[in-house]
């Protein structure tokens, strides 16, 4: 990482630039490793293509773990629905993606205003739900945003271009063929050179900690391998609301381990979709938003059994 001026940093800036700057020794893998980790993953993908006909998948870090979780939740009609939560969370990585290459010492309201009538301009379904707010609902949205862009602020050392940072960066291996592997990355820093790993993928979070924000990381990390062939040397979920990231080194286990994943995913995604089979209950974290929970006797007990635990 990579400072763009010499200002004293706080107390919580230092510890991020200390926990993903790079050591004194350089990461390089096997290549022999990511050769063979390739070769894995494409003959498995021509294995599922000989099932799945003429159809196609598209397999996002939010798919993986929807089908890896409740299948019956996952076979659900899509019923997605703007929210100021959800909708505030892309204001506020538009914002910071604007501040990373904003001139000067921008006030923060400034930029998530920015961003919102860029936002509101934009030809989808979330430009359409901006355009159509209130002016308290668009406050609403504004006071969200930039809070989270002020914890951004907090946390973050100020960077340059040296340090190469990116927002919203997509990601997408292979170029075409029924099964596609594609995501949206919230903040990469460094990239790669020759075969030297120095790419830190990061994940801005609010709230509460999951086992499920370490996977969708690595599902980032496999896709970044198989597309550079250089995989990045470090991952971290940052929870903005705590200022403390939880930070993972890649390795080849930790690239293994994404690789099995998704495979699984693939495969239960093609039984569900394509072969028929039927979708299983696995009661979990998702029972609290799923439209079925009120009727569904495992998804009670589940969040009855957490409300005990939680007391």
């Amino acid at each position: 990482m990579t400072l763009t001026d010499t200002s004293p940093l706080s107390p919580i800036q230092q510890r991020t630039l200390g926990l993903l700057r790079r050591g004194d020794e350089a990461v390089v893998f096997d290549q022999a490793f990511i050769a063979s980790l390739r070769i894995e993953i494409e003959e498995a993908f021509e294995g599922f293509a000989e099932r799945l006909a003429d159809e196609t998948v598209f397999m996002s870090k939010h798919r993986v773990a929807s089908v890896l979780g409740c299948e019956v939740q996952h076979m659900l009609d899509d019923q997605f629905e703007w929210s100021p939560a959800v909708a505030g969370g892309q204001v506020a990585h538009r914002a910071i993606q604007l501040l990373l290459n904003w001139r000067g010492d921008p006030v923060p309201a400034d930029v998530v205003d920015e961003a919102i009538g860029r936002l509101a301009d934009d030809d989808t379904s979330l430009g359409e739900w901006i355009a159509g707010l209130s002016e308290a609902d668009r406050a609403d949205l504004t006071g969200f945003a930039v809070e989270k862009l002020i914890k951004f602020q907090e946390c973050f050392p100020p960077l340059d271009k040296r340090a190469s940072p990116a927002t919203e960066s997509s990601v997408r291996w292979p170029i075409d063929g029924p099964i596609v592997l594609s995501g949206k990355v919230d903040l990469t820093l460094g990239r790669a050179t020759g075969a030297e790993s120095r790419k830190v993928i990061i994940d801005l979070k609010t709230g509460w900690v999951s086992p499920k924000h370490r996977d969708d990381l690595r599902f980032y990390a496999l896709v970044e391998t198989l597309r550079t062939q250089v995989p990045p040397r470090k991952l971290a979920s940052f929870y903005l609301d705590a200022g403390e990231p939880v930070v993972e080194d890649v390795t080849e286990a930790v690239l293994r381990s994404a690789a099995r994943r998704l495979l699984d995913a693939l495969n239960a995604e093609i039984e569900l979709r394509v072969e028929g089979r039927a979708p299983v209950k696995r009661p979990g974290t998702s029972c609290r938003w799923c439209p079925l929970s009120a009727e569904c006797g495992e998804g009670t007990a589940y969040l009855n059994q957490r409300a005990l635990v939680d007391v």
